[in-house]
């Protein structure tokens, strides 16, 4: 099993910036691929950036070119959010799995409990 618990969320304005942080425990040496993924109310859930062991990454289009994915060996996933907007507004997860060496195919089986991003003025 593997845990993952999110941190690093809160209310910011627009135009600023957040650092998301994704702790990995438990059976969590041999992770690939990890990812962020965020829901906003009435919303389905979809896919903000993700990355595999070998260093590919995967961006939503609404955030390309602001946000940026890094990751620790699978202990570790970050997500640096700039430019912050107000349709930024969203619960964010980490999601982890064991595939995706080479390139993304998730979303995988583990979760984190999501933290809130609220960008508001």
């Amino acid at each position: 099993q593997v845990q993952l618990v999110e941190s690093g969320g809160g209310l910011v304005q627009p135009g600023g910036s957040l650092r998301l942080s994704c702790a990995a425990s438990g059976s969590s040496y041999s992770i690939n691929a990890m990812g962020w993924y965020r829901q906003a109310p009435g919303k389905q859930r979809e896919l903000v950036a993700a990355i595999t062991r070998g260093g590919t990454t995967k961006y939503a289009d609404s955030v390309l070119g602001r946000f940026t994915i890094s990751r620790d060996s699978a202990k570790t996933v970050y997500l640096e959010m700039n430019a912050l907007k107000l349709e930024d507004t969203a619960v964010y997860y980490c999601n982890a799995g064991y595939s995706g060496l080479n390139s993304y195919t998730g979303p995988y089986a583990y979760w984190g409990q999501g933290t809130q991003v609220t960008v508001s003025s």
